[in-house]
């Protein structure tokens, strides 16, 4: 059963999509950035978690891309 979203938990999602350490860590998957979100997200950032709820993957996973055509 998937939790409601609600308004704050965007609000909260669009914190950490615009955070620099967290979009690093998105596009360098092997860097320091995604290790320190790695072990922070879930425990201490509320906008990591509400990421995670919102698009359904952590906020350390790569954005899939969407094929051009």
């Amino acid at each position: 059963m998937k939790a409601n979203i609600t308004d704050l938990d965007r609000a909260l999602a669009r914190i950490c999509e615009l955070c620099p350490v967290c979009r690093t860590a998105r596009r360098h998957p092997e860097g320091a950035a995604n290790a320190f979100v790695r072990r922070i997200e879930g425990r201490v950032c509320p906008f990591c978690r509400a990421y995670a709820r919102v698009h359904g993957r952590p906020s350390h996973a790569p954005v899939p891309r969407v094929p051009k055509g």
